[in-house]
């Protein structure tokens, strides 16, 4: 393999890999060639704007590049909120998260399915602290209301006989 001899003003080998894919392959002019091209002596840009990992063009980390995508996109409070329902055993109790599952956050409101109508009952009487620990943990949620639904009340509509029609008129939770 032939090396070549490295040129008088001094790069990086990163800089000399980039300089030897443009010779090979070809690419686009850059406005620095086309501006000595041109013979335009007079904004000949400076020697570190030549190479590809000069000054102003370092990489950007991958939690910074997606901290500026959130922000652009506002996409904080839904991802909270999704933490918020990932998180939920953590943030209400792990007691408390086997008898409920958070289903959705929809205006600001976290919408709970509780397996109970006690739980229902008794988380609802508990829902300040749940929602301060989640306002705590959580600010970016931007969750205001908690609502705790009952379980469903069975359906009346099994067999080969069943009717139609709205079945029995009890109340269910």
């Amino acid at each position: 393999m032939m090396h070549r001899a490295r040129p008088m003003t001094e790069q990086s080998e990163a800089s000399e890999v980039w300089n030897r894919f443009k010779e090979v392959f070809g690419g686009k002019t850059t406005s620095f060639h086309r501006r000595k091209q041109r013979g335009d002596k007079k904004q000949e840009a400076t020697k570190e704007e030549q190479f590809a990992f000069g000054p102003h063009r370092d990489p950007i980390g991958t939690a910074d590049l997606l901290d500026s995508l959130f922000r652009q996109y506002n996409w904080q409070g839904p991802l909270a909120q999704a933490k918020v329902i990932n998180d939920w055993a953590q943030l209400a109790g792990e007691q408390t998260a086997q008898h409920t599952q958070p289903l959705y956050v929809n205006e600001r409101k976290l919408v709970v399915q509780c397996d109970s109508t006690a739980w229902a009952t008794q988380l609802r009487s508990i829902r300040s602290t749940i929602l301060a620990t989640i306002r705590e943990r959580v600010p970016d949620a931007e969750i205001d209301e908690i609502q705790f639904l009952n379980p469903g009340a069975p359906s009346w509509k099994r067999g080969p006989r069943s009717i139609p029609g709205r079945g029995p008129r009890d109340t269910y939770g």
